[in-house]
């Protein structure tokens, strides 16, 4: 009897891409912080990724697993990092402390990405984005770079995040037609 499994992929990259897109959305300065971007961080972003990168391993997908299960414990920490900031005698971050948080947070990603070289075109895309994005993040913390990068940074966010939702959304309407319905950029 076959035990076939479901590709959690689609599950990971939409939690990591909706939630990417709408912290970045507010890192744009159009909207503030609020609850709505902290719950997306708690559930769909982490605990989804990290439901995708245990099923990955049940599959025996070292990358997906590797992937999913870290960017999942990233959207943890960074709410719990936002929300008790300075809370409940937790000591608050310094600025520049945070900027290498995020610097090591792209040096995983930059190596991440690399990985991706011999998968497709859309996941290539959703990685170099994003190891884009973390430096970004970082430059603007560590050197003070003011709204103007806020708002670029927030832009290529958004970008990357939509990236994510593309190929989730790709493998899912590929799978489900038998066909392909949205390109990924398949390497031979």
């Amino acid at each position: 009897m076959e035990n076939k499994m479901a590709n959690p992929a689609p599950l990971g990259l939409m939690g990591f891409g909706m939630t990417t897109v709408l912290l970045n959305i507010h890192n744009t300065g159009a909207f503030p912080m609020s609850s709505i971007i902290l719950a997306m961080g708690i559930f769909y972003g982490g605990l989804a990724q990290i439901l995708a990168g245990i099923m990955d391993y049940r599959n025996g997908n070292t990358f997906g697993t590797t992937a999913f299960t870290s960017y999942g414990a990233f959207w943890w920490t960074l709410v719990f990092a936002v929300y008790f900031n300075g809370k409940l005698g937790i000591p608050a971050f310094k600025s520049g402390f945070f900027a290498w948080y995020l610097f090591f947070w792209g040096i995983f990603t930059l190596f991440m990405w690399i990985g991706t070289f011999k998968t497709n075109r859309a996941l290539q895309t959703v990685f170099l984005t994003l190891w884009i994005l973390f430096f970004m993040l970082a430059a603007g913390e560590a050197f003070g770079l003011g709204n103007a990068w806020k708002v670029i940074t927030g832009i290529e966010g958004i970008f990357c995040g939509l990236s994510a939702m593309y190929a989730s959304l790709a493998f899912v309407l590929n799978e489900t037609r038998g066909k392909t319905i949205l390109p990924v950029g398949e390497i031979h």
